[in-house]
């Protein structure tokens, strides 16, 4: 349970840990309510050159800012004005990668999941989906730019082994807008059963 050190983060690859995140596991401490998840899905944003980038052109805003800064950083963004999407910030400080969090399997505080998101029961995609994921887990866009390796999330490396031959690559979901950079194979799923 070792929480990952930050040249995981500062990695130039984006696309390398998009896949090495899969199976780490995302760990939370909202309102002293802990929440854990094993990641199974993400999308690497490999920003200026990447058309579904926010930061594609070196476009800076007062949301995006945050991209810009050294791997290691939480970019939470409000998607549609309801859903909070959860990235995490790679490369060094003014390469503004991302990698988007997906999806993941729900390990622990699993009743506060429940609480958060009005379900019932876990099914197999209670946590499929960036927006679902990231309410469940308590991440809001007003976490937007905190550190990963604190109190309130972090990510951290339990051995779980994730073998290149189970990870799918596909194109990004719901970036039409992106012309050909919406055919990058930049979206990494794979299956683990808890």
């Amino acid at each position: 349970m070792v929480k990952l050190p930050e040249s995981f983060y500062t990695c130039q690859d984006v696309v390398k840990i998009s896949k090495e995140l899969l199976g780490k596991v995302l760990c939370t401490r909202i309102d002293g309510l802990l929440t854990e998840a094993v990641i199974v899905e993400t999308e690497a944003y490999a920003g200026i050159t990447d058309k579904a980038s926010h930061a594609y052109n070196g476009r800076r805003t007062k949301r995006t800012e945050v991209m810009f800064w050294q791997g290691g950083h939480a970019y939470i963004y409000l998607c549609y004005g309801m859903y909070s999407l959860f990235n995490v910030v790679t490369n060094t400080e003014g390469t503004p990668h991302a990698v988007l969090i997906r999806g993941a399997v729900p390990l622990t505080g699993i009743d506060t999941m429940l609480q958060r998101t009005g379900k019932q029961k876990v099914d197999k995609n209670f946590l499929i989906g960036p927006g679902k994921l990231a309410k469940a887990m308590g991440l809001h866009s007003s976490l937007s730019g905190t550190l990963l390796n604190g109190d309130l999330i972090w990510i951290e490396d339990r051995g779980i082994n994730v073998p290149a031959n189970t990870i799918n690559a596909t194109p990004r979901i719901g970036i039409d807008y992106a012309g050909e950079d919406a055919l990058l194979p930049y979206r990494f799923t794979t299956e683990i059963k808890i």
